[in-house]
C-alpha cells in the first residue's frame, strides 16, 4: 500500500477545500515541480500512465498507421496506446541483461517504423544511448514508457529526460502515487506541451472554443496536492529500495538455478520498482513461499504480443521473441516497497533456500 500519513491527508484535504477540484492550483505545481526533478523544461498531468503514452504518441505528429518498435514484455498499456493513437506496434526483442528492448534488434525493423517506445521495465532504465542514436540516425520519435521507473537514471539524467517524450503513471502500486490514478507527460518541446494540454482537456482552446478533438484526461487537483507530497520523498523511496535490491541480491547471488536482476552501477540507476528473479521452477517456487506467507507477483506471465487481442491482429507482425518468452515464463516478483524490513528480506531468502536445498534433497 501507498505511504498515505498524515501530512498527505492534511495537503488533500486543504486541495479539497480552498482549489478548484480539477486543475486547481496544484496541479501547476505539480508539474512545475515534477519537470524540474526529471530535468525537462514542461511536464503536463493526466488521468494515467496509458493516458500519458496515448497523448504522446498523438502529440509526437505522426501519421496514422504508423508503426512502433516496442517490448512485448510489458503491461498491455504499453502497446495498447500505439492502436490508441492510430498505429501498429512492431514488438522487437528485449536484451535478458536488463529485459528492457534490445538496441540491435530494434535496427531491424526502424525502417518501417516512425517511433520507438522504450520500456524502463521494473524500474530498469532501458539502453536509452543507443536508442537515442539510433533514433537521431532514422529520424524516429522516442516516446519513454517510465511508468515502472520514476527516478531511475543513466549517468546523472533522469529517465523521461531522454526521449522526446517521458510517460509516467502514479498508480497506487507506483514508487509514487497520487492516491489513485495519474500520469504525467515530460517533453522539452514547448508546442508539443501547449498540444498536450488541449488534448487532456476536450481540445480547448479557450472556454467555449474547441480546435482539438480532445479527450477528458485531466487529473483532479487532490491528487496533484498528493503527488506533490510524494515527489519530495521519492528519492528516499527509491534508495530504500536499492538498500533492499543489495541485500536480496547478497542473499540469493550464490543459488544455483535463480537469476538475478541488475543492480546497476556508477552510470545506471534503476528504481527497483519491482525486484524480479527468473527460474525455470518458478511456479513451484511461488506455491512454496505462499505456504510460507509470501506472497509474489508474476510481471507479465503472457506477453503481450501472445494476448489473444494481439495474436488476432493481422497487422501486427509475428515474429519470434525468445528472450520475451523466456523472462515471461521464468519471471517471479518478490517483494518489493519502501516499508520492507530487513528481517523480512531476511525471512524471503531464507523461503528460497530453503526451497532448493529441498529441491536438491529430493533429486538425490
Amino acid at each position: 500500500m501507498p505511504s498515505i500519513d498524515e501530512e498527505t491527508k492534511s495537503a488533500a484535504l486543504t486541495a479539497l477545500s480552498q482549489e478548484r477540484l480539477v486543475l486547481g492550483e496544484s496541479v501547476y505545481k505539480f508539474e512545475e515541480e515534477f519537470a524540474r526533478y526529471c530535468g525537462c523544461d514542461y511536464a503536463v498531468s493526466v488521468t494515467s500512465g496509458s493516458a500519458a503514452l496515448h497523448l504522446s504518441l498523438l502529440a509526437a505528429g505522426l501519421r496514422r498507421e504508423f508503426r512502433c518498435a516496442t517490448s512485448s514484455a510489458s503491461f498491455v498499456s504499453t502497446a495498447n496506446s500505439i492502436i490508441h493513437a492510430g498505429g501498429f506496434p512492431e514488438f522487437v526483442d528485449i536484451s535478458l541483461e536488463n529485459n528492457c528492448i534490445d538496441p540491435a534488434r530494434v535496427s531491424s525493423v526502424a525502417g518501417r517504423c516512425s517511433a520507438i517506445m522504450p520500456v524502463h521495465l521494473y524500474g530498469h532504465p532501458a539502453d536509452m544511448v543507443r536508442i537515442g542514436e539510433l533514433a537521431a540516425k532514422r529520424n524516429l520519435r522516442v516516446v519513454e514508457d517510465a511508468c515502472q521507473a520514476h527516478g531511475a537514471s543513466i549517468d546523472g539524467r533522469k529517465v523521461g529526460s531522454w526521449g522526446d517524450f517521458g510517460c509516467f503513471s502514479f498508480y497506487p502500486s507506483k514508487n509514487m502515487t497520487v492516491g489513485g490514478d495519474g500520469g504525467m507527460i515530460t517533453t522539452n518541446e514547448k508546442r508539443a506541451a501547449e498540444k498536450l494540454r488541449k488534448l487532456r482537456d476536450c481540445g480547448r482552446k479557450s472556454k467555449y472554443v474547441h480546435d482539438l478533438v480532445g479527450f477528458n484526461f485531466r487529473l483532479n487537483t487532490v491528487n496533484a496536492a498528493i503527488g506533490r507530497v510524494q515527489l519530495r520523498r521519492l528519492d528516499s523511496w527509491n534508495e530504500t529500495r536499492r538498500k533492499l535490491a543489495r541485500q536480496y541480491h547478497l542473499r540469493l547471488e550464490n543459488i544455483r538455478g535463480v537469476l538475478l536482476p541488475p543492480l546497476g552501477n556508477g552510470r545506471i540507476q534503476p528504481s527497483h520498482h519491482l525486484y524480479v528473479i527468473r527460474t525455470k521452477v518458478r511456479n513451484l517456487l511461488r506455491k512454496w513461499l505462499e505456504k510460507a506467507g509470501i506472497e509474489c507477483g508474476m510481471h507479465y506471465p503472457l506477453p503481450i504480443h501472445l494476448q489473444p487481442a494481439y495474436r488476432s491482429n493481422p497487422r501486427i507482425p509475428r515474429r519470434p521473441l525468445p528472450n520475451t518468452e523466456r523472462l515471461c515464463r521464468t519471471c517471479l516478483s518478490l517483494p518489493m516497497h519502501p516499508s520492507l524490513t530487513s528481517r523480512e528480506v531476511d525471512y524471503v531468502a531464507d523461503g528460497i533456500l530453503a526451497f532448493f536445498e529441498n529441491t536438491k534433497r529430493l533429486s538425490h
